[in-house]
């Protein structure tokens, strides 16, 4: 019974690592498009090359690893990453997502950050912008406020 339960934790640990890349953000673009659509919340997409984008590490410092951004996107956004790493190992499938998202969306650079209705319509296109985590999330807001 113990091996059993053993079992059963590591496969829900493996699970939520699939769908996670870090604090709030999921990697499962499915499940972030049922999970927006269950909440009624738009999703924030950042593709990203988090392990040689300049602009994207410091995107992640200055505003994505800040409280005052955490706090909004996990009230009120459905915190999507993909990426395109150049030395962190990626499964085939997750490749697979991220490379026909980006063909998708139209994605020509790094970072690029989408926002995106529950259903995955773009609402706009944004990037990486100076002045902190409270200025990118009052943008974040005002992309928001422009549909609704």
């Amino acid at each position: 019974m113990r091996k059993i339960l053993t079992t059963a934790l590591f496969a829900l640990l493996g699970l939520q690592a699939s769908l996670s890349a870090g604090e709030g953000w999921m990697t499962d673009f499915k499940a972030a498009k049922a999970k927006a659509a269950a909440e009624n919340k738009p999703i924030l997409v950042d593709f990203t090359g988090s392990d040689w984008c300049g602009w994207c590490i410091k995107l992640d410092k200055e505003v994505f690893s800040q409280a005052a951004f955490q706090e909004y996107a996990e009230e009120e956004l459905v915190l999507v990453e993909l990426d395109f790493p150049r030395a962190k190992k990626q499964s085939a499938e997750l490749k697979a997502q991220n490379e026909a998202l980006a063909q998708h969306y139209g994605i020509r650079g790094f970072p690029t950050i989408l926002v995106l209705s529950p259903e995955g319509k773009l609402i706009e296109k944004t990037g990486y912008r100076r002045g902190g985590a409270e200025q990118y999330v009052d943008h974040i807001q005002e992309i928001v406020a422009s549909v609704q």
